[in-house]
């Protein structure tokens, strides 16, 4: 059923701009597409789209509690200019407190298995939450972030969240997406220019060199497919 809907999209779509795509989604699935931003290049150009056609899809963003102060700087900035409210989830409470009193606060530092742990209750937990009772998931995925993603299709069944994701900028280069950002005065995270062109918690995000892949800046420490567990094949 899920590859029958995936095919139905795909050809529905095939000859629709983004634009065009968000808005028959938006129609379609009434109340059930939501999008997740992280407030990153991608997800800012994104988030841009959706308020420009005054779309009804509910944009929504996961706040870890170990978020760069940039991060939350461009959430305020990106509300402000788009006149839309941004939903936050956050990870549930006793989850962290019983982490941070077993382990203590660096554990993610230790092993992957302890780093997966952290994300999994920071991150996996809340979108799960976020992601039920909805249809569509729109994403900021590129095929060029990483190695694990250049197979990835425009639509896709999601079998871990049981969700149809829409990833609208997957052919895009990082020079097209900043491109639109700069064209249309798009909010975006200082620390793009900074050398940070992946951005996620404060702990585990670092600058990259020239040369170094792009999700290099990511848990550097390790050796790993460098996902958190939000993006699963």
């Amino acid at each position: 059923m899920s590859t029958a809907i995936v095919n139905n999209l795909l050809d529905k779509t095939k000859n629709f701009s983004i634009e065009e795509t968000l808005s028959f989604l938006a129609n379609e699935y009434k109340g059930k597409v939501v999008f997740s931003t992280s407030f990153g290049q991608e997800d800012q150009v994104i988030t841009a789209l959706i308020a420009k056609n005054n779309l009804p899809i509910t944009v929504f963003t996961l706040d870890t509690g170990r978020l760069f102060q940039e991060t939350y700087d461009v959430f305020h900035k990106t509300e402000k200019k788009y006149k839309v409210g941004i939903k936050t989830y956050f990870p549930e409470t006793t989850d962290v407190e019983k982490l941070l009193n077993t382990k203590g606060p660096n554990s993610f530092y230790e092993s992957v298995e302890n780093r997966k742990e952290c994300c999994f209750i920071r991150k996996v937990v809340p979108l799960t939450k976020a992601l039920k009772g909805n249809e569509i998931w729109i994403t900021g995925l590129r095929a060029e972030q990483s190695e694990n993603r250049n197979d990835l299709a425009t639509f896709e069944y999601d079998a871990h969240f049981n969700i149809i994701k829409f990833n609208p900028l997957l052919k895009w280069t990082l020079a097209e997406v900043q491109k639109y950002i700069d064209d249309n005065n798009v909010p975006q995270n200082t620390l793009h220019k900074k050398g940070f062109v992946s951005i996620g918690c404060a702990p585990c995000t670092r600058a990259i060199a020239e040369g170094e892949d792009i999700r290099a800046g990511r848990w550097s420490w390790e050796s790993s497919h460098k996902e958190c567990g939000l993006h699963q094949k």
